[in-house]
């Protein structure tokens, strides 16, 4: 039996006030993540399925982690992105339909784009 149950939060740290408005614009207005709390330095985005943190007291611009990115489960795919792109931001692969070659065959729809802080995000739609 596991010790984990699932994955709580993913967290990310803003270097300025100004980042961190533009990250709390991207969650919040853009993708429409409703706020689970908020605090003086921080605040806290529910996906549905685990929470998105966010800090606005970074010092100095993050090293980049070994993180490669995070996915979103979405019913839309193509909303997102155009969601996304319409508030400017990369999208680095298009909404495309892929198979997973496993048993049994995993059909999906994903697409990825920037965030607001350079992170990468995935939108997953099963098929």
């Amino acid at each position: 039996m596991s010790l984990i149950k699932g994955i709580h939060h993913i967290s990310l740290k803003c270097c300025n006030q100004e980042e961190f408005n533009k990250v709390v614009d991207f969650y919040e207005n853009i993708l429409k993540l409703p706020v689970a709390r908020s605090w003086a330095e921080g605040i806290m985005f529910d996906t549905g399925s685990g929470i998105i943190e966010v800090f606005a007291n970074g010092q100095d611009s993050p090293n980049q982690g070994v993180i490669r990115h995070f996915a979103f489960a979405t019913d839309d795919v193509d909303s997102c992105i155009a969601k996304v792109r319409e508030a400017g931001f990369e999208v680095f692969v298009e909404p495309k339909n892929v198979e997973i070659k496993s048993e049994p065959p995993f059909p999906i729809r994903v697409a990825f784009c920037k965030g607001p802080l350079g992170e990468e995000i995935e939108f997953f739609e099963e098929r």
